[in-house]
């Protein structure tokens, strides 16, 4: 009996050991970060991106020497579909074993969120405002205003440019149906209306029997509320084609090349978080010179967000290395809760029931230029 006990002993302490071996091999290894984002399709521009965004990000944290550890980034093509959100999630965490995986699009985090949390892996995004978003996962956390916070920072400045009648042109997805509400609530306290709403599949591209409609209704401005980027396009394009001069309104999904540099896009105001390029916060200067340098183009506020996203990473895995912790999907959500406010580029984020508090702005497009006027 003495013997049988002293062997199980012996065992449960090799098997003891060899899963306290295991977590330090685990640990030891590189911290791997996922990236979820579209890379084919008519949203790959969104991706080409939001993945340069996030290399930026590593790759000052690596010149900083900010970690202890490694980071191996991982990178899936969520196509910009639900379907590809979750295939992509599923081997992010289960083949790669990705612990933090940056992810855009309403569509893809709906189905990336339930398989992340299942894995207890943190999810970032910096891309999509639908207002559902806020309450996906415990897991799940915006870098990124969403809609609903976007459009009530929009409707004061339309009160006081008198444009009171609203016409909607909107996807009936969380996205659409979140801006076309808060646009019904917020513009009556103003004085204003929505006079009229079109809902319109996501792949549509011609929409003249809209454009017959919008004349009739004279709104004082239009709303394009799509998650579409190439819809976005086309909407503001046949709109002009057709004749119709009145000011378009969208939200941050207009901070996009193909969006800013169409000659129809003069005179668009959009929202989108706070984004000074002229900035001299040295986080925010850096990200700036570094963009232009490296990719050759100008900054967008997408860039500027799953930048800001690698760069939450590193500030959650140093916050756990030095506190001896090991670095887990866990353990970064429960930092984050934790330290609650960074300073990132374009200044302080605090975070908070899944959404981040942070400055925002409106933007008038000018000569393909984004120009902020509040």
């Amino acid at each position: 009996m003495y013997k049988h006990r002293k062997i199980t002993s012996f065992i449960s302490g090799l098997a003891l050991l060899g899963a306290v071996s295991m977590s330090a091999s685990a640990q030891s290894g590189p911290y791997v970060v996922g990236t979820l984002f579209p890379m084919s399709g008519p949203n790959a521009e969104a991706g080409s991106i939001y993945t340069n965004a996030v290399q930026l990000a590593f790759d000052h944290i690596k010149e900083d020497k900010l970690l202890k550890g490694n980071v191996e980034i991982k990178s899936a093509d969520s196509l910009g579909t639900p379907q590809g959100g979750a295939i992509g999630m599923s081997r992010l965490t289960s083949v790669d074993k990705a612990v933090y995986t940056l992810v855009g699009f309403t569509g893809v985090s709906k189905a990336a969120a339930p398989i992340g949390q299942r894995a207890k892996a943190m999810m970032i995004n910096g891309g999509a405002v639908g207002p559902d978003l806020a309450s996906l996962s415990p897991y799940f956390w915006n870098i990124i205003p969403l809609a609903n916070q976007e459009v009530k920072f929009l409707i004061p400045w339309l009160s006081e440019n008198n444009i009171k009648k609203i016409s909607v042109i909107y996807v009936d997805d969380a996205l659409g149906q979140g801006i076309l509400q808060e646009l019904k609530k917020g513009l009556p306290e103003t004085g204003g209306t929505v006079t009229s709403a079109y809902s319109v599949p996501p792949d549509l591209q011609q929409f003249s029997s809209i454009i017959a409609k919008l004349r009739s209704d004279q709104p004082d401005a239009i709303y394009i509320a799509s998650p579409n980027i190439s819809q976005i396009g086309h909407i503001i394009k046949q709109v002009r084609d057709g004749g119709i001069k009145h000011q378009l309104l969208t939200y941050g999904a207009a901070n996009f090349p193909s969006i800013s540099k169409l000659p129809e896009s003069e005179g668009l105001i959009f929202t989108s978080q706070g984004a000074d390029w002229k900035s001299d916060q040295p986080i925010m200067k850096r990200f700036v010179e570094s963009w232009r340098e490296k990719f050759k183009t100008e900054p967008t506020t997408y860039g500027l967000n799953y930048y800001n996203g690698g760069l939450l990473f590193g500030y959650l895995a140093k916050g756990l290395e030095e506190a001896g912790k090991p670095v887990t999907g866990d353990t970064l959500v429960e930092e984050l809760k934790r330290v609650g406010k960074f300073d990132l580029a374009g200044g302080e984020a605090t975070f908070h029931d899944g959404t981040v508090t942070a400055a925002m702005q409106i933007n008038k497009i000018t000569n393909g230029v984004t120009e902020k006027i509040k």
